[in-house]
């Protein structure tokens, strides 16, 4: 099966064919690395869906903010780890196909999800119940790393020429897919089960569940071909021994631009999209499933809108998409925290503002990072850079942000956002843009 990229997909003289449309190939192709990632993310994002629940299983009863404190600790171990697994997982996926690199990653999210789900808590084990969580949560972390550069590598190679953003913007839909489906599981137990059950089983059920989609993942990703952008790499010699020392040594400025890129996107990601739920219950006190319910439906508008920003940025170039982003963060952080209330009204309309914005960041990343770089360095150059930032800025945003709620600085929150969101902007501004940029 052909999945290939522009060499594939150009028309006479190389030009970009008049439509730009996908092949049947390149549809299966983005279907399956969608669907596929869709269930390693679901897996991801149940941890900060049920970290209260987890917080109170896995660790001691402690006063104020502390348990929680400690899970959001786990939780940023998680992104540390990821750069590790970015290094390792990318290099692989660029000496020995994207579908080894993609079919290894979700292997290890299923099987961390389902040890996460059979661990007993604290009061069965006591101290050995947060270190296998954190075990598991390294696992998780080790994988997501290797995930998202494999997964860009493959979505944007797949596409035919004129729709790589389109196409890259799966990457994304799955992301959010996998939140979105994880939220509905932590709407419909956090509703439907009695706050005994929920901390007895029913968080436990939604990791088994999280489990059993990555075998399905699992199963997709091993139907799958590889690209022709890949194919034609290894097979003209260009693939390289050691794809991370490569991409140091011959494409340090790019590297450098992906962490730009990628600091106020993955900020704003996890406080407005991941963590908003559980800071807007600890800061105006409105409850968890009024808070998991507005996360839900915004996140269907989100998901729905991204392939259509993708074609935006085919369209005007990927340097206004995601300027727009991040100027509207510098702009409206401030007003936007200092309307959360108690009341759903409220919530609903600051997330969904928010998300709105992160269209322009989300609807991109995947291709502009992929744009950087040649194929033979192609899923390391993206997943290590993207890995350091999200460690950096996107695992430790729930606990800052919970830090500074616990320590009465939570009318701040909103500097640190608008703070990261103007580094990126002068990113954004400064970069070249790539929209027509030949692309192997």
């Amino acid at each position: 099966m052909s999945t290939g990229t522009s060499p594939a997909s150009t028309g006479p003289g190389g030009a970009p064919p008049p439509t730009g449309r996908l092949t049947r190939a390149q549809r299966k192709a983005i279907l399956a690395g969608t669907v596929g990632n869709t269930v390693e993310w679901v897996d991801w994002a149940l941890y900060s869906i049920f970290v209260k629940v987890i917080s109170e299983v896995f660790f001691p009863k402690a006063e104020g903010a502390v348990a929680l404190l400690s899970t959001l600790a786990v939780f940023a171990v998680g992104f540390v780890v990821r750069p590790v697994g970015a290094a390792v997982l990318g290099a692989y996926a660029d000496r020995f196909g994207r579908k080894k690199g993609l079919t290894l990653t979700v292997g290890l999210m299923a099987g961390a999800s389902f040890v996460i789900a059979l661990t007993p808590g604290y009061g069965t084990i006591g101290v050995a119940a947060p270190v296998v969580l954190l075990l598991a949560r390294l696992l998780q972390g080790f994988s997501a790393g290797g995930e998202f550069g494999s997964s860009s590598a493959f979505l944007v190679e797949s596409a035919a020429a004129g729709r790589r953003a389109f196409a890259g913007s799966w990457q994304q839909v799955s992301v959010g897919a996998g939140t979105l489906i994880a939220s509905l599981m932590g709407t419909v137990l956090t509703s439907t089960l009695s706050d005994d059950a929920l901390h007895s089983w029913g968080w436990r059920l939604a990791f088994v569940i999280g489990g059993l989609l990555g075998l399905v993942g699992l199963w997709l990703r091993v139907s799958v071909e590889d690209t022709d952008s890949f194919n034609k790499a290894a097979q003209s010699g260009r693939s390289r021994r050691n794809p991370l020392a490569a991409m140091f040594r011959e494409h340090p400025l790019a590297a450098l631009r992906v962490v730009g890129i990628t600091i106020a996107g993955t900020l704003t990601y996890y406080v407005w999209i991941t963590y908003l739920p559980t800071y807007a219950n600890l800061a105006t006190g409105i409850p968890m499933d009024k808070a998991l319910l507005s996360q839900t439906l915004c996140l269907a508008i989100f998901i729905s809108l991204l392939p259509f920003v993708g074609k935006l940025s085919d369209r005007i170039g990927r340097k206004p998409t995601m300027a727009g982003f991040a100027g509207g963060f510098v702009v409206l952080s401030w007003p936007l925290l200092h309307l959360l209330s108690n009341s759903f009204a409220s919530l609903f309309f600051v997330q969904l503002t928010g998300m709105l914005l992160i269209l322009g960041y989300s609807a991109n990343c995947a291709v502009i990072m992929a744009e950087q770089f040649p194929p033979e360095v192609r899923a390391t150059g993206i997943a290590l850079p993207y890995a350091l930032a999200v460690a950096l800025f996107g695992g430790t945003a729930p606990y800052v942000t919970t830090w500074l709620n616990d320590a009465g600085h939570g009318g701040m929150v909103w500097l640190y956002v608008a703070g990261a969101a103007l580094v990126s902007l002068v990113v954004y501004l400064t970069m070249p843009e790539t929209k027509n940029k030949e692309f192997d």
